[in-house]
């Protein structure tokens, strides 16, 4: 899309000019530290008062040049990441490569859909999607491709993906932050586990004596440098040594509290530029809007408090500075004062970590949604209804995106099920594919190809790729069994949708057509929807037993100047040809 073409440009030239920026802010910050340095060694010589002044200004233009320098090179940080992102976009678009992670590690196998789709793994609909930078979005959008919504949260969901859809800047915005430093399962875990330590406690006495004991150490020292008096000197030296074994008497509580923040201090500096992006942006949905509230209500916003807790953390780190920890804790008890600070954080905010985490996830999970619609202009929102209607026009793969794609139109009123006939390759296991993970996302609140759709939100369950079961030393025959079992007992429950492919493969033929015939037959009796591909055109006489139910589908194909012709066109009715042995012949097989 040329949207992608025009913003790598767009932030490669911003790029560069924060680059300048940054070069001439470098050279500021040396001019002024080498000007304070004169004028400090100026006043030394000559002590002469009116160099104070202008060497006060000079320390306090190089201060002000660290805060802008930092936040420019955060700035080019995010040009660069966003140039990488539009150029993702723009060869996934262009080349079909897909540079996001794939989610493989949520594959699992005995789910009801989403290892027989095909969900997670290499070009799999997860890694087609996914737009997430965090471990809490990735898994936020995992959990939401396994999980089917009741009508009203589908609702909110397709409001909020439509809200973030045409807001690409923000959305870029929100994962370039998310990208810059990135997180792991690992620092997640120590973060939450951090949260539920039990902190150190502090009696009204240890809080005054944090106070008292180094104001007296600074007032010794003054009376020290402005007096004649050396035993000022060495009373100092002792109250230091004092603050140090006050300080060391905390030692135990201060390591177990360094294990965590030598990991995370940075990684909640990002989150907390996520959280402060979602609280200044506003949001007109219900879903996002009630999101944002859940950062702002409390006594400090999230993005607040989450930036307090890293520099708490960052000042704790200075506990291993051979030089500068025994200094800052003999004269100001430094890190006891880091610890009671880090005990009172814990005590009002702790309890919200997990909290706010997911908000973040949430947000980059709608993003990933909002994103695949933005992609896809010409996919639609289905009407979610409670009818148990379910109908589709121009229905196509949503990863099968081509020129030559094929869309089929299919109402599942009144007959329920269908049993899907066609030769090798003419697309049955595709359309089956199709219809599966389009129903996900429409029960997700997502947009689905289709350019006309009513769903109503049933549970999605499928046999179509099982595998010899090792561990559990099943047969495929038997874990298959167990699958269809284990559908039945959900008929039993409720309404459900149901793709089967090929079933029963595990045993010999009339076995296998007795079986489906009787699968097929149990099923009827319940209240089902969806269908089932066989390649045994007896089993399509079982629709004559069911008319209300039970209907025949098929895929055909022609032989064409010797060649096989697929229109992969859904037809009424049962498969009038066949390929298998053609395709034999032709390859010399037989």
């Amino acid at each position: 899309m040329e949207i992608y073409k025009d913003n790598i440009v767009s932030f490669k030239n911003e790029s560069e000019a924060l680059s300048n920026a940054d070069r001439r802010i470098s050279l500021y910050r040396f001019v002024s530290a080498l000007a304070a340095i004169i004028l400090i060694y100026q006043y030394n010589i000559s002590e002469n008062d009116v160099l104070l002044l202008p060497a006060a200004l000079c320390i306090g233009v190089f201060f002000v040049l660290i805060k802008k320098h930092k936040a420019i090179r955060l700035q080019n940080d995010l040009a660069k990441i966003k140039v990488e992102i539009n150029k993702q976009e723009f060869n996934y678009f262009a080349q079909g490569e897909i540079s996001f992670e794939d989610g493989a590690e949520f594959t699992d196998a005995t789910h009801d859909y989403s290892y027989d789709l095909d969900f997670f793994g290499d070009h799999s609909l997860f890694h087609h999607l996914n737009r997430t930078g965090t471990i809490t979005g990735k898994r936020s959008l995992a959990n939401a491709l396994l999980n089917i919504l009741p009508k009203e949260e589908i609702l909110q969901n397709q409001e909020a993906v439509s809200e973030l859809k045409d807001k690409i800047n923000w959305r870029q915005d929100l994962l370039a932050l998310a990208k810059r430093k990135p997180d792991s399962d690992e620092i997640v875990s120590e973060l939450i586990e951090w949260s539920k330590m039990k902190s150190a406690k502090f009696s009204g006495a240890q809080k005054l004596l944090s106070f008292l004991a180094p104001s007296a150490v600074i007032l010794v020292l003054a009376f020290y440098f402005f007096s004649p008096y050396e035993i000022a000197g060495r009373i100092s030296f002792l109250l230091s040594l004092i603050n140090l074994a006050i300080v060391g008497s905390q030692f135990k509580s201060i390591k177990r509290e360094l294990i965590t923040s030598t990991k995370i201090e940075q990684v909640l500096q990002q989150y907390s530029l996520l959280f402060k992006q979602i609280e200044n942006t506003k949001f007109s949905s219900k879903r996002l809007s009630h999101l944002q509230r859940r950062l702002l209500e409390n006594q400090h916003k999230a993005s607040a408090s989450i930036h307090d807790l890293s520099l708490l953390f960052g000042r704790l780190e200075h506990v291993t500075n051979v030089f500068a920890s025994p200094l800052l804790n003999g004269v100001l008890l430094y890190h006891f004062h880091v610890l009671r600070g880090l005990s009172n954080w814990r005590r009002k905010y702790a309890i919200h970590i997990e909290e706010w985490l997911e908000v973040i996830g949430e947000f980059e999970k709608y993003n990933s949604l909002a994103n695949f619609s933005f992609n896809n202009p010409q996919f639609a929102f289905p009407e979610i209804n409670q009818a148990y209607e379910i109908k589709f026009e121009d229905l196509g793969h949503p990863l099968i995106l081509n020129k030559k794609t094929v869309t089929n139109s299919i109402d599942f009123n009144p007959e329920s099920f269908f049993i899907l006939t066609g030769s090798n390759m003419s697309g049955k296991s595709t359309f089956l594919r199709t219809l599966g993970v389009n129903l996900v996302l429409a029960g997700i609140g997502a947009p689905i190809f289709s350019s006309n759709a009513s769903v109503h939100p049933l549970p999605v369950l499928v046999s179509m790729r099982l595998s010899d079961s090792l561990t559990d030393s099943e047969s495929y025959f038997y874990a298959e069994v167990k699958r269809l079992k284990y559908i039945m007992n959900r008929l039993d429950k409720s309404p459900c949708f149901i793709l089967l492919d090929e079933i029963l493969r595990g045993t010999n033929s009339d076995d296998k057509r007795n079986g489906t015939i009787e699968v097929i037959k149990k099923m009827a009796t319940k209240k089902v929807y969806g269908g089932i591909a066989t390649h045994d055109l007896e089993v399509c006489n079982v629709t004559k037993e069911y008319p209300n139910v039970l209907t025949n589908k098929r895929f055909e194909v022609e032989i064409i100047d010797d060649e096989l012709v697929f229109d992969y066109k859904l037809r009424d009715g049962i498969c009038q040809n066949k390929s298998a042995s053609f395709i034999m012949k032709k390859m010399g097989v037989i």
